[in-house]
């Protein structure tokens, strides 16, 4: 998350020469938030008044932005380790017809501490969409496991899990995932000077713990989650899954 917050040009330039793939990725998700919404069960009040929407790892709303505003969410909470980047994602958003509330914390605190105390009494305390991208890399694999049970307790009976991420080949191992990716960040990200190229694998290198896809789906499956894959990129590496309760 410091990564971020230190360099926000390189992020924007990765995002912007879709270097990860991000414009896929937000097309795959918007396909699977539209056909959540058609096949959605009217069952409880929060269907008619719309679904309750937590997205961990909000960033500044770069890539989601635009689908977020023609949603016909009930709510929307926005969750991110570093703080100065709420204000950005709410500008970014702009005004939308739901409350929208920003939030500073880390995504597996927010899975393991319960749910909040309702604000009225009908209000419920699932969470209908949970969304992350490029977020849960940051767990180990028992914290992963960890967050993946904690999380399949607040979402809803009929809920969606969309979770964006780099995940390692199966059987791969994570030293050669991530040399494999400062491989490509070093040959084929030519957007980014020699100094954004170092900063960016020093990140990989030091904080990210991409999941081994066949692994993590066991262990989600275990967990209490049917898993579906959406999407993947080109380069073993980005892709999406669709959790829903088992």
């Amino acid at each position: 998350m410091a990564f971020f917050e230190r360099s926000w040009d390189t992020y924007h330039t990765i995002v912007a020469h879709d270097l990860m793939e991000h414009r896929a990725l937000t097309s795959a998700c918007a396909r699977a938030l539209r056909q959540w919404l058609r096949d959605r069960p009217l069952t409880s009040p929060s269907s008619f008044a719309g679904p309750a929407m937590v997205d961990l790892g909000c960033g500044d709303l770069t890539s989601l932005a635009p689908l977020l505003r023609e949603l016909p969410l009930g709510s929307y909470t926005g969750l991110d380790l570093t703080a100065s980047v709420l204000p950005r994602a709410s500008a970014t958003l702009g005004p939308v017809p739901y409350p929208t509330h920003w939030q500073q914390g880390d995504l597996l605190s927010w899975a393991t501490d319960g749910p909040p105390q309702r604000e009225t009494p009908h209000q419920e305390a699932a969470i209908d969409v949970l969304h992350s991208a490029f977020a849960i890399h940051h767990l180990n694999d028992d914290d992963k496991e960890v967050f993946l049970r904690g999380a399949r307790q607040r979402i809803a009976r009929n809920g969606l899990f969309l979770w964006a991420d780099v995940f390692r080949r199966p059987g791969e191992a994570e030293a050669e995932a991530k040399r494999r990716y400062g491989d490509r960040v070093l040959s084929g990200w030519s957007p980014l000077s020699a100094e954004q190229k170092r900063q960016t694998i020093d990140h990989i290198q030091a904080l990210d713990h991409p999941a081994d896809r066949a692994a993590i789906q066991a262990v989600a499956e275990a967990s209490g989650w049917h898993w579906q894959w959406l999407w993947q990129g080109h380069h073993d590496s980005e892709a999406l899954a669709r959790l829903t309760p088992a």
